[in-house]
């Protein structure tokens, strides 16, 4: 049976697929410079060694609204004949051969006519408990058309969009686009410094014509913040990071089981890994952010106070804790020190952590 690869990736909570010979590469989002004569869906665009690639919103290309970017979004470079554009991305997961069969092309909605957003997709892929929305990547690029945004008046007016906008309704591909969106054209208005930082600097090195780096050896690092010090972690055990918006309690429990939280349907236990540190819990009020950790067979929620940047590390870089990092004996959670940013971040062991340290997470916490 006729299968393709697709790369899979995640943008606000939903799953979808490219075929794996459209992309041509992958990076952390960078800092993006606006055009004013661009389509409001191209987010900006950048000097990739030595060429100008334009980078799309995928978001507002489906008709969605313009969201805050984070420093662990992704950008995959799109290429369909000799045109290339990079489209944002909320995170790149894997690569999967999926059939032919699995894929439905043909999706009734009960409209008369089709729907704009069939446009950028060509199918939903359904493997196991999951379904992917397959993009279309020659529609992506070429297609003139970007899906409106409904206004406030007309979703209450439950209004769909069904006629193809006239001439002058596409003419700067403005129309329907909310104001803030369209005199806004500023990279990323709402990130911190430290986050402008990241960006810039990722931008900086997009820049060189050099060849590309060799990344045998090297470690894929998360970097969080505790406390106001910088922590990293393996990458790899990072399953995703999310904004924590309700915790369930769960009673007669010890000090670092924070409560549940609702993910997508699957509950998962939060905890506060600072008590294994001997750090002091936060006493500013309720965790806002967590990182998904999956270590062998178990998935906790971290609590942390900010998600600072995804990198790669070369080991020579790290140095032994010094002891009077934690004079307190934790240092067997620790796996070293390493510089960042001009100072230096604890490289966390959170495979000990959850199998050897006092952090048990199972369903009776």
């Amino acid at each position: 049976m006729e299968s393709k690869s697709y790369l899979i990736f995640s943008l606000n909570g939903l799953r979808y697929g490219v075929e794996t010979e459209a992309v041509s590469e992958i990076f952390f989002l960078p800092e993006l410079t606006p055009v004013e004569a661009a389509p409001p869906d191209i987010a900006g665009v950048l000097n990739l060694r030595g060429e100008i690639l334009p980078v799309m919103d995928l978001a507002m290309r489906f008709g969605r609204r313009q969201r805050d970017y984070q420093i662990t979004d992704s950008t995959i470079v799109l290429e369909w004949e000799e045109v290339k554009i990079g489209i944002v991305v909320s995170e790149v997961h894997e690569i999967k051969e999926i059939d032919a069969s699995a894929v439905e092309t043909q999706i009734a909605y009960g409209r008369k006519e089709r729907y704009q957003s069939q446009n950028f997709i060509s199918g939903l892929a359904k493997i196991g408990s999951e379904i992917y929305m397959i993009l279309d990547p020659e529609n992506l690029i070429r297609n003139a058309n970007t899906v409106t945004v409904q206004s406030e008046t007309t979703k209450r007016a439950g209004n769909a969009i069904a006629e193809e906008p006239s001439q002058e309704e596409t003419e700067g591909l403005t129309e329907g686009v909310p104001d803030a969106i369209v005199q806004n054209r500023v990279f990323c208005p709402n990130a911190s410094p430290q986050e402008r930082a990241i960006f810039k600097e990722r931008a900086e090195n997009l820049m060189r014509a050099t060849e590309a780096q060799d990344l045998a050896g090297l470690m894929p690092l998360a970097v969080v913040g505790l406390n106001g010090e910088y922590f990293g972690l393996d990458l790899h055990l990072v399953r995703e990071f999310t904004d924590i918006h309700q915790i369930t309690p769960v009673p007669c429990v010890k000090e670092h089981i924070v409560g549940n939280i609702n993910l997508r349907g699957e509950v998962v236990t939060l905890v506060d890994i600072r008590t294994v540190l001997n750090m002091p819990i936060s006493s500013s009020g309720e965790a806002t952010k967590a990182m998904v950790v999956e270590v062998a067979d178990v998935v906790a929620g971290v609590t942390i106070d900010e998600v600072w940047d995804v990198f790669y590390l070369h080991p020579s870089q790290i140095k032994p804790v010094p002891a009077a990092v934690r004079p307190t004996g934790k240092n067997e959670y620790l796996r070293g020190t390493a510089p960042y940013r001009s100072k230096m971040m604890s490289l966390l062991d959170v495979g000990k952590i959850f199998t050897q340290g006092e952090l048990v997470v199972n369903e009776e916490a």
